[in-house]
């Protein structure tokens, strides 16, 4: 007796966990359609992503969407928590974007449209998020959510600080504007990079990351270093360079 019920108990254990695998692994295929591996050409930007979860499936997100007028409405944030239930949160948010920007793409319509669909939905969860509305011209339009600060040429752009989304119901999200001249480069990332740690549990840090961002020349080479540094979390890192304006010569 005491045999067939730790038998059915071994194979009990093995159908759980293969029902397991295969919603990582749906889990999985989902978030690979909702994070983009490339961007199309652009005529006035080049755009660069690297994403690297800690697990299968991660809570980063960085949808990128083109503007009827040549721009672009850029945006990345980060899910508290890891595997299945930040990557289902990814999901709701990734579709709630798409839709919000359909009418609209403010970052502070964005921000605020996010945050109502989100505030009374979670338990202990909350996202981060950065949107920035950039035009063709360069000109620049960002709101911020709790969301680490982008990095222009390799400083940091000066943002008013904010509460993430999810948790205060009309929570007020300030804006602040910049520009990118032929040649500059933003680069946005997530806190995976900042808490990397190595064997000794030191963080990558600001400092090192600052260095990192203004001396790299691509978007896999900020994500690489700080994984082989000591990922911990998700690591997701976005570059976006103006290309250089040249006037044709003179006849």
């Amino acid at each position: 007796m005491v045999t067939v019920q730790l038998l059915h108990r071994f194979y009990r254990n093995l159908r759980e966990r293969d029902q397991w695998r295969q919603e990582m692994e749906q889990a999985r295929q989902v978030q690979q359609m909702l994070v983009p591996d490339a961007f199309p050409t652009h005529s006035v930007f080049v755009l660069e992503s690297e994403y690297r979860p800690a697990q299968q499936v991660g809570g980063d997100f960085f949808p990128i969407l083109p503007s009827a007028d040549g721009g672009l409405l850029v945006i990345i944030g980060d899910v508290s928590g890891k595997g299945l239930n930040a990557a289902m949160l990814v999901s709701m948010i990734v579709g709630a974007i798409r839709s919000i920007a359909e009418n609209t793409h403010d970052p502070l319509e964005i921000l605020q449209g996010l945050n109502r669909r989100l505030c009374g939905r979670l338990s202990l969860q909350f996202a981060t998020c950065l949107a920035i509305r950039i035009a063709a011209s360069g000109n620049c339009i960002a709101a911020n959510a709790g969301h680490l600060a982008p990095y222009l040429n390799g400083h940091e752009v000066a943002l008013a600080g904010s509460v993430p989304l999810g948790l205060v119901e009309g929570c007020e999200f300030e804006q602040v504007r910049f520009a990118l001249e032929p040649g500059d480069r933003l680069v946005l990332i997530t806190d995976g990079i900042v808490e990397a740690q190595d064997s000794e549990q030191q963080l990558f840090g600001f400092a090192r990351t600052t260095e990192l961002v203004e001396q790299s020349h691509s978007a896999a080479e900020v994500a690489t270093t700080a994984q082989d540094f000591g990922q911990e979390d998700d690591i997701s890192v976005i570059s976006v360079t103006r290309t250089l304006v040249i006037e044709p010569a003179l006849a």
